[in-house]
């Protein structure tokens, strides 16, 4: 299902992509009564397409270095739309889960309620079927809160599968980005070198090269940091009801055995 998810967000990046271009190639085919039509006079430069901009810094930058910082983007933002679905998909209404965890217990017992768990999606279920499975078993409520916190730090793993990619290629894409500002300026020195001269036109090509990559590499960088943090701070909240929810459980669960 990660795969599955991982491969939509790919082809709509790309389809995104491959639309902009054929926009692109269609806005700069002339019409025939555009090229009939008389030149206007302009108040000020023409608007360039924010496309047609980027395109054209792309290529300015160096498709090699470029190329790979926009993988870097493309596989992040991948990863990262995979992590907010899976805890989308994690989050449930703990509240009403217990109510009917309480229920099951007093009507019929741990099987009922661990069947109740079962049937519901979402780590605090899974972490309830946990306790609840082992409490229809036999097992002592020890025992139960033994598997309740293992399964808990299972479940907190599983939700922070992957961020240490995305947090790879936060890292990677400014590197690549400096390092394409290296080899800009070794461009810049070999053709000052070549040319024996240090105008600024003769340095001006390494020095754009230089800068663009340092740019899109920060770009790539900062729009993966939020989405980074976002999905911290989602993880954060999902563990802390699983805590509340595992306490709240243990405690409905002791009541029960008093009775």
């Amino acid at each position: 299902m990660k795969k599955f998810f991982m491969f939509l967000a790919v082809m709509g990046v790309m389809a995104f992509s491959a639309q902009n271009v054929a926009a692109q190639d269609q806005a700069a085919e002339p019409t025939a009564t555009e090229a009939a039509a008389p030149a206007e006079t302009l108040d000020g430069p023409e608007e360039v397409p924010m496309h047609q901009a980027l395109k054209t810094k792309f290529i300015e930058g160096g498709a090699g270095f470029m190329a790979l910082v926009i993988a870097c983007l493309i596989l992040g933002l991948a990863l990262c739309i995979e992590r907010i679905l899976y805890l989308g998909f994690s989050k449930t209404n703990t509240k009403k889960l217990i109510e009917k965890v309480k229920d099951a217990l007093q009507n019929g017992g741990p099987k009922a309620a661990a069947d109740v768990c079962f049937n519901t999606r979402g780590p605090v279920a899974a972490i309830f079927y946990q306790g609840l499975a082992r409490l229809a078993d036999g097992q002592n409520l020890e025992e139960v809160e033994k598997a309740i916190v293992s399964y808990g730090g299972v479940e907190a793993s599983k939700m922070e599968q992957n961020l240490s990619w995305i947090s790879l290629f936060i890292a990677i894409a400014p590197s690549l980005g400096f390092l394409g500002t290296v080899i800009g300026m070794i461009q810049a020195f070999d053709a000052i070198q070549v040319a024996g001269d240090m105008s600024p036109n003769v340095v001006a090509g390494g020095m754009k090269v230089a800068l663009i990559t340092t740019v899109g590499g920060l770009i790539v960088a900062v729009i993966l940091q939020i989405f980074y943090n976002y999905i911290l701070s989602q993880v954060e909240s999902l563990t802390i009801e699983m805590e509340d929810a595992s306490i709240s459980l243990m405690d409905a669960l002791v009541k029960y055995q008093e009775k």
